[in-house]
């Protein structure tokens, strides 16, 4: 599917698709959202664009392998369960730290490190999936 309409809007799009997924990758342990479902809107904006441009230019605008970027986010989700565990904790418990940075209390979370593990993980693993599919064509 390579029409002209297609191809002028699949950046625009994509690069809407990929701002809106990091949104609700971060709102997603105080509402609906989270790492998969983030990660599923950025996979389908990296599709689109696959489709529009084809596979080539997606593997050259991620940078890094598809499965390198999921096999990154298990290890990042492991990780912050042993964070729990060398706390004392149950395993995935959320452990919260407020540094103050100029005066400004900036809450951080191993719940946001475990979500954007998962989002690493799906995006990887979903990326890889259509741009194998798409190659096949």
């Amino acid at each position: 599917m390579s029409t002209l309409i297609f191809r002028t809007i699949a950046p625009y799009l994509s690069a809407l698709m990929v701002l809106f997924s990091v949104f609700v990758l971060l709102r997603g342990h105080n509402e609906p959202g989270g790492g998969f479902i983030g990660g599923l809107i950025a996979a389908s904006a990296l599709a689109i664009y696959g489709i529009a441009y084809g596979v080539d230019v997606v593997r050259r605008a991620l940078w890094v392998d598809p499965n390198a970027l999921a096999g990154f986010g298990l290890f990042m989700a492991a990780i912050d369960g042993l964070a729990a565990i060398l706390a004392g904790k149950p395993l995935l418990t959320g452990i919260w730290y407020v540094p103050v940075i100029f005066g400004v209390e900036i809450p951080l979370s191993t719940v946001l490190v475990f979500d954007v593990g998962v989002y690493f993980v799906v995006v990887g693993s979903l990326s890889s999936i259509a741009l194998a599919l798409e190659e096949s064509d």
